[in-house]
């Protein structure tokens, strides 16, 4: 089956519309670029330009805005991401709000106003609500501590 003048116009519009509904609903700057060389290349069918020239624009123009422009829209685009620094509470004390027992799966702790699920680094070791601990690291959302020794 030839691809008539028209059939690629299609093709062409159909990607442009795909393309940019995937990067509205991603908002990741992934698809952009080829939606830019899919007008690029519609253009060229409604000039009349053959399936050769139009795919080979479509791909130089897709290629080099992503190579040169996606560094800067990276840079400069999406800028509200939130550094959480969550590296920052290891070390600290917390005070445990819920008894920390691993065997049962329970424990919370507070920190900087914020309640978190906590468990022990060790997993004998059952920490008292009310008594105090350190964070000696993070795993997935949970602080995993030691109790807290008295000075």
């Amino acid at each position: 089956m030839a691809l008539t003048p028209e059939t690629m116009r299609m093709i062409w519009l159909f990607l442009v519309v795909v393309l940019l509904i995937i990067e509205l609903v991603t908002v990741g700057l992934t698809t952009i670029w080829f939606a830019a060389g899919s007008v690029s290349a519609f253009l060229l069918s409604l000039a009349g330009l053959g399936i050769g020239w139009q795919i080979g624009v479509f791909l130089v123009v897709s290629i080099v805005l992503f190579v040169f422009t996606r560094p800067w829209a990276m840079k400069y685009v999406n800028k509200k991401s939130e550094k959480t620094n969550y590296e920052g509470v290891i070390g600290r004390t917390v005070k445990v709000t819920q008894e920390i027992n691993n065997t049962e799966q329970t424990g919370k702790a507070v920190y900087d106003g914020q309640e978190w699920t906590a468990r022990s680094a060790d997993d004998n070791t059952v920490i008292e609500a009310g008594q105090l601990a350190r964070v000696v690291r993070i795993e997935g959302v949970k602080l995993i501590v030691r109790e807290k020794e008295e000075k």
